[in-house]
């Protein structure tokens, strides 16, 4: 008999999976359990779902058990066991179950996991295109816009040529729930201009870095889990993670108090659901498209979740926690563009990037022109409601 609930692989003191991989128990076995039920029976055959036992795939997320995203990769998993009638379950493991936070696409690669929850940008050390599906330079395109690029304007075909040609990797992915952008971060002291932000020690990830460190920043590419003990410890300034949520999540408000809202250094970024290409294969089709489509699904579950959570801790962060909310300065933002202008010309000598750019640059011009052209003023429209409210 298969068993589906082996037990975890285990993991060496530095963090590399030491177990081999779990692959034999999804041969196909809702076809192996319909050929024993014709064999018994002769030509009517038994579906062959009738007592067949759930298959149970790991999901590694590159989140902390306490982050509101670890509860996102739940809800995914809800979503694909209901819509497989049970068939499917996810379990969903966080950062460090089997790997590390960075490390969960090699693990789908190698079939230690199934299926990652996560971003480009964290295996952005790979090769720096993986930024470009989510982090890259801002175009004038919204995350909506970008995502949308993934599925309607070629991303998906660059990013299978990335993984799958480039690199190597026995992995497919999909993109889920546009991010809204991500706050410029974290600083103990208010930030006025460009000078204020020289020399500071800052973590962020991907492009990001190569961005704020041509500003005269001084960055550390760190995971979520490490950023207040690196605070507490003086190795960085001031930080970003993504959203009030998050950062309120792992303690963002005991370490700095001013908290400054927009920033063009990830303004584009989207989930990355990540799969073995062995799992996928193994399974039948029709799970393997509840996998795929159940991307679609909780991406607007997230998108609502996270509307209502992150405006809620961003509301008690100001309110119960002491913490300032800014908008940006205008002379960053501009400073931010400024410095993407020197960064693409670089990126663009890799032949690779360049065409990635070009693509997205064209999706742009078309689409953003017409969101833009289209969109009423909304900010007209909540001054005119809630008179005052917003930091102009």
């Amino acid at each position: 008999m298969i068993d589906k609930k082996e037990s975890l692989p285990t993991v060496s003191a530095d963090g590399v999976e030491e177990a081999t991989p779990r692959r034999s128990f999804l041969r196909k076995g809702a076809g192996a359990a319909a050929a024993t039920a014709a064999g018994a029976t002769g030509i009517f055959a038994a579906p062959a779902v009738i007592g067949q036992e759930p298959l149970t795939l790991k999901l590694q997320t590159s989140w902390g058990e306490a982050n509101i995203w670890q509860e996102f990769a739940k809800d995914y998993a809800t979503r694909v066991e209901e819509m497989s009638g049970g068939r499917l379950k996810i379990d969903v493991l966080p950062a460090g179950a089997v790997v590390a936070a960075f490390q969960v696409i090699d693990a789908c690669s190698d079939g230690l996991i199934d299926i990652a929850h996560s971003v480009p940008v964290y295996w952005y050390g790979k090769n720096k295109a993986a930024s470009l599906f989510g982090t890259g330079p801002v175009f004038g395109g919204s995350a909506t816009t970008m995502m949308s690029w993934f599925y309607e304007g070629g991303g998906a075909e660059f990013y299978r040529e990335l993984t799958q040609d480039k690199l190597g990797l026995n992995v497919t992915g999909y993109m889920g729930f546009p991010m809204f952008a991500q706050p410029f971060g974290w600083f103990k002291d208010e930030v006025n201009g460009v000078a204020d932000i020289d020399g500071m020690k800052y973590r962020t990830v991907g492009l990001a870095a190569d961005l704020l460190q041509s500003m005269g920043m001084s960055v550390a590419q760190l995971p979520g889990g490490e950023i207040v003990p690196a605070m507490e410890r003086g190795v960085i300034d001031a930080f970003e993670f993504n959203n009030p949520s998050s950062d309120r999540d792992f303690g963002a408000q005991d370490v700095a108090k001013n908290y400054y809202l927009s920033s063009y250094h990830q303004a584009s970024e989207a989930f990355e659901f990540i799969f073995s290409n062995d799992m996928l294969e193994d399974i039948d089709d029709d799970l393997a498209a509840i996998l795929k489509y159940g991307v679609e699904a909780v991406s607007t579950a997230n998108t609502a979740k996270a509307m209502r959570r992150y405006s809620a801790d961003l509301k008690t962060l100001a309110e119960d926690d002491g913490v300032t909310v800014h908008r940006t300065p205008g002379e960053i933002l501009s400073a931010q563009l400024e410095a993407w202008d020197k960064l693409i010309p670089e990126l663009e000598k890799d032949e690779f990037m360049k065409r990635v750019m070009d693509s997205q640059r064209e999706w742009v011009d078309q689409v953003a022109y017409y969101e833009i052209m289209n969109a009423p003023d909304l900010t007209l429209a909540f001054e005119h409601y809630f008179p005052g409210r917003l930091a102009l």
